[in-house]
C-alpha cells in the first residue's frame, strides 16, 4: 500500500526490525513493503518503483550490497540506505562506492532512520528554480539535477550531486568534513568523516581529470578550476 509520501521498500530478514521500521515509516506517512531476502526485494523494487529503499547488508542469498549493485547497474537511481549489524568500515565504504546514499549501524533509533530517509529524499528532489553553474569543463544544472563534463553527461547519485552542488555554491571556499556532513548529509561529524572522503573519491572517479574538487590537507575540500589536486 502506498501512502502520501510514497512507497519505501524495506529488505530486512529480522522480523522484529522489519516490523519496527514498518511502524515508524507508516506513522510518518509512507507506504511500506517488507521483504526478507534480497532476490525478492530486488524484483519488488523493479515492479513497484519505490521512492526509497532500505537494505540490510546481511540479507540471505542475494545480500544488500549485491541488490544495490544490480540497481545501479540497471540505471536505477532510487535512494538507498544500508542497514548493517557489522560496525565494519569496509562494509560501509563498499556500499557507498556502489552508489548507496547513506547507512546506519544496528542498533539504531527508528526515528533517526526515518529522518535519514527524509534527508535522502530531499537530496533527490529537483530545485524549484533551475540554476546552472560552470567550473572549468564541469557544468551543473541544479534545477534539473544534471551534470556534464566536457559536454558529456555524468550520472551521479543524489548524495554525490548534492555534495558537488554544495561545493560549487562557493568556488574556492574550503569546507571542513564536519561542515560538509552537516550541510549535505544533515548530521554531525560523529557519523564519520570517512563518508565524505568516499563520496569525493566517487566524484573524482566519475568526473575524471576535470573534477573541480581538491583536497586541502588537514582541513577538508574545496571546488575550483584548479581541479583534482591533493
Amino acid at each position: 500500500m502506498t501512502e502520501g509520501r510514497g512507497l519505501v521498500v524495506v529488505a530486512e530478514d529480522d522480523p522484529a526490525v522489519a516490523s519496527l521500521l514498518r511502524l515508524y515509516l507508516t506513522r510518518d506517512g509512507f507506504g511500506v513493503e517488507t521483504y526478507s531476502d534480497g532476490s525478492t526485494a530486488r524484483h519488488a523494487i523493479g515492479v513497484h518503483h519505490p521512492v526509497a529503499v532500505i537494505l540490510d547488508i546481511g540479507l540471505p542469498g542475494t545480500d544488500g550490497i549485491e541488490v544495490c549493485r544490480q540497481m545501479r547497474a540497471a540505471g536505477d537511481r532510487t535512494p538507498v540506505l544500508f542497514v548493517t549489524a557489522r560496525d565494519d568500515e569496509v562494509d560501509r565504504i563498499v556500499g557507498l562506492e556502489l552508489g548507496a546514499d547513506d547507512y546506519v549501524t544496528k542498533p539504531f533509533s527508528p526515528r533517526e532512520l526515518v529522518a535519514r530517509v527524509h534527508a535522502v529524499l530531499r537530496r533527490s528532489q529537483p530545485q524549484v528554480e533551475p540554476s546552472t553553474r560552470t567550473v572549468g569543463p564541469v557544468a551543473i544544472d541544479v534545477g534539473r539535477r544534471r551534470v556534464w563534463t566536457s559536454g558529456t553527461e555524468v550520472a551521479l547519485t543524489a548524495t554525490e550531486f548534492d555534495l558537488l552542488a554544495h561545493l560549487l555554491r562557493q568556488p574556492g571556499r574550503v569546507w571542513r568534513r564536519d561542515e560538509l556532513l552537516g550541510a549535505v548529509w544533515g548530521y554531525s561529524a560523529a557519523a564519520g568523516s570517512r563518508t565524505v572522503d568516499v563520496h569525493v573519491s566517487q566524484l573524482r572517479s566519475k568526473l575524471g581529470p576535470t573534477c573541480p574538487i581538491r583536497t586541502v590537507r588537514g582541513v577538508g575540500y574545496a571546488a575550483d578550476e584548479r581541479g583534482d589536486l591533493t
